[in-house]
């Protein structure tokens, strides 16, 4: 039988939101599925609210879902083949800024009528433009009942805390943050597979139809860490002799930045999402070569032995993976 034991290539899911743009199909050269609005390319995912597909190979046309069924231990490295795949990648062109929001933990998102996952994620800014802005947590002091009347009398966003990203920064927003990405902005984000997300103020917007979007404003406060404050670009480690730079290491996943050419092995026997948000780069196997240009994502199944990055000049590559006991 052939086993998935080599990188996967998936066809991204495409996302149209009233905050999108053109920048997905301009930028990172993807190929959204019409004209419009495209907010976000979902890249690897392993959920009820989208399920990535095979792209090319012997498995083409096969689900995550149904390579995960089919082969647990190749794919996730236990017998467990009912596991979702516990993060996701996704692309965002932010043309408007986003709503205010929070996302749950695990424990409260186990509990909720329909169980998810928490939602604990990373911003990795690709392209910023001029005065360009990001909220991160509250500003320091701001309690429940402080942010509860700025809410009521429409001045969430004085209670933010502000940051003014450039390309290569990082965000860590763990859940129970308070935030929202700002416009013109270029983001790559991993996460875990979860879509929820309680909307505390959306900016007083109408959808396309007139009407406002739901707001959560009762979850969100309920889940809101009002103990965290201010969240700041996370620290940059120094890159590891022939090894990546840290940039968020939590128990969700781990977000390694390689930035520099060269030759780099990674781990064997450990699931990677690898992503180029600059450049391009290749992924080598003992019997096989895997290109990724600007935008491109493959998954680093656990059954691949062994494998090797490439990163050509002036190129950037993302790495994530799991905790050692996920």
């Amino acid at each position: 039988m052939f086993l998935p034991d080599q990188p996967i290539r998936f066809e991204p899911i495409f996302r149209s939101y009233i905050w999108g743009g053109d920048r997905l199909a301009t930028q990172l050269h993807k190929k959204p599925p019409g004209s419009g609005i495209w907010a976000e390319s979902w890249e690897i995912v392993d959920h009820r609210q989208g399920e990535s597909i095979v792209a090319e190979g012997r498995f083409s046309g096969w689900t995550l879902r149904q390579l995960i069924e089919s082969f647990p231990f190749e794919i996730i490295g236990h017998d467990t083949p009912n596991e979702r795949f516990p993060l996701l990648l996704k692309y965002l062109d932010c043309q408007r800024v986003l709503s205010v929001q929070v996302h749950p933990d695990d424990t409260y998102g186990a509990r909720m009528a329909q169980p998810d996952r928490g939602k604990t994620e990373a911003w990795y800014v690709i392209d910023a433009e001029p005065d360009a802005k990001l909220y991160a947590g509250l500003k320091p002091g701001v309690d429940r009942a402080e942010l509860a009347n700025a809410v009521a009398n429409g001045q969430t966003e004085d209670c933010l805390h502000v940051l003014f990203p450039k390309p290569g920064d990082c965000v860590f927003i763990p859940a129970g943050t308070l935030h929202a990405l700002g416009e013109g902005l270029l983001v790559a984000e991993i996460q875990q597979a979860s879509d929820c997300t309680f909307r505390l103020f959306d900016w007083n917007r109408v959808d396309k139809d007139g009407k406002p979007r739901e707001l959560h404003v009762d979850q969100a406060m309920e889940v809101i860490d009002f103990e965290r404050g201010p969240v700041d670009f996370a620290t940059r480690t120094a890159p590891l002799e022939n090894g990546p730079r840290t940039l968020v290491e939590c128990d969700k996943f781990t977000l390694n930045e390689y930035d520099r050419p060269g030759i780099f092995s990674l781990v064997p026997n450990q699931i990677a999402v690898v992503t180029t948000p600059k450049g391009s780069a290749m992924l080598r196997t003992e019997s096989q070569e895997y290109g990724l240009e600007r935008g491109q994502t493959l998954l680093v199944p656990f059954g691949c032995n062994q494998t090797e990055l490439i990163l050509s000049p002036d190129s950037k590559v993302l790495v994530s993976t799991l905790p050692p006991t996920s």
